[in-house]
C-alpha cells in the first residue's frame, strides 16, 4: 500500500482511479466501511477556515485529489499525486461496478425534483443497478441519526452523498458508520449533472484546470466571488508553500 503525502497538513492517499475503485470494490467483499474524501483547491482552503471540515476530511478512510490543481500543486510542493480522481468520475465507475457485481446503493441528497430526475437517468443508464432507497437532502440536523438509521435499514452496500460541504462531510463523519454502507463518497453536485441540471466543463477544460471557470460562467453571481477568491487564497497557499520548501530561499536570505 502507498503511503500517504502531505499536502497543506492534510494526508493523501496516491492512488490512480482504478485503484481507488479497487480499494472500494474491497472493501465490499471484505465487509469493511470505507468512507472517501475529495479535495480540490477550494476544499484545501475552506478546511484551513473550517475545524468541523478539516476534521471531517481528516477522518476519512481514503482522501483523493478531486481538483487537477490539487495534482499541480503536490507536483509542486514535492508530494506527487498519480492523477486526478474526480468524485463524479468514481460516482459512475462505482455505479457501474454495483450494476455489473449485484451490489445495492442508496442515493441522499438535491431537491426532491432533482433526485427524482436523477433517478430516472440512472436507470435509463445502469438499468441492472439495485436502488435500495434514496432521500432529498433537505433536513434538519436532528434528522440526521433517523436518516442513517434507514440507510442502514435498507441494506445498501454503497452510499453517495450528493450535498455540499461542509454538510456531507460532516453527515459523514457523525453517521457514516451507522449507516451500515460500506463504500461512503460524498459526491457534491454530481446528482445535478446526472439530472441534467448543471452541465459538466468539457474534458479540455477539465484537463487544463479550468473546470472552476466554465461553472463560473453556469451560475455567474452565485459562483463567480466564491471562485475568485478560493483560487487566490490556493496560489497563495502553494506560493507561501513553496517558498518554505525551498533551501535557496533560505540561504539567499542567510547571505544578505
Amino acid at each position: 500500500m502507498s503511503g500517504r503525502q502531505s499536502l497543506f497538513g492534510v494526508e493523501l492517499d496516491p492512488l490512480t482511479m482504478d485503484e481507488t475503485v479497487q480499494r472500494c470494490l474491497e472493501a465490499v467483499r471484505d465487509g469493511r466501511q470505507l468512507e472517501i474524501g475529495v479535495v480540490n483547491a477550494a476544499k484545501l482552503v475552506n478546511m484551513r477556515r473550517d475545524p468541523r471540515l478539516a476534521k471531517a476530511v481528516a477522518g476519512c478512510d481514503l482522501v483523493v485529489a478531486d481538483g487537477q490543481a490539487v495534482v499541480w500543486a503536490g507536483r509542486l510542493l514535492r508530494a506527487p499525486l498519480p492523477e486526478r480522481v474526480a468524485g463524479i468520475d468514481l460516482f459512475l465507475r462505482l455505479l457501474a461496478e454495483a450494476e455489473s457485481a449485484g451490489l445495492s446503493v442508496y442515493f441522499l441528497g438535491a431537491e426532491q425534483d432533482v433526485l427524482e430526475r436523477m433517478l430516472r437517468r440512472v436507470a435509463e443508464r445502469f438499468p441492472g443497478l439495485k436502488i435500495a432507497g434514496s432521500r432529498n437532502g433537505y433536513f434538519d440536523d436532528s434528522q440526521q441519526e433517523a436518516i442513517a438509521d434507514a440507510i442502514a435499514a435498507s441494506g445498501a452496500q454503497m452510499l453517495f452523498l450528493g450535498m455540499t460541504s461542509p454538510k456531507k462531510e460532516i453527515f459523514t463523519a457523525a453517521y457514516g458508520a451507522r449507516t451500515g454502507a460500506h463504500v461512503v463518497h460524498g459526491v457534491g453536485g454530481s446528482f445535478d449533472i446526472l439530472a441534467g441540471v448543471t452541465k459538466r466543463a468539457p474534458e479540455s477544460w477539465q484537463r487544463y484546470g479550468m473546470e472552476w471557470l466554465y461553472r463560473t460562467l453556469q451560475e455567474p453571481r452565485r459562483l463567480g466571488r466564491r471562485y475568485v477568491t478560493t483560487n487566490a487564497a490556493f496560489l497563495l497557499m502553494t506560493a507561501r508553500e513553496f517558498i518554505r520548501l525551498t533551501p535557496s530561499s533560505a540561504s539567499a536570505n542567510r547571505s544578505h
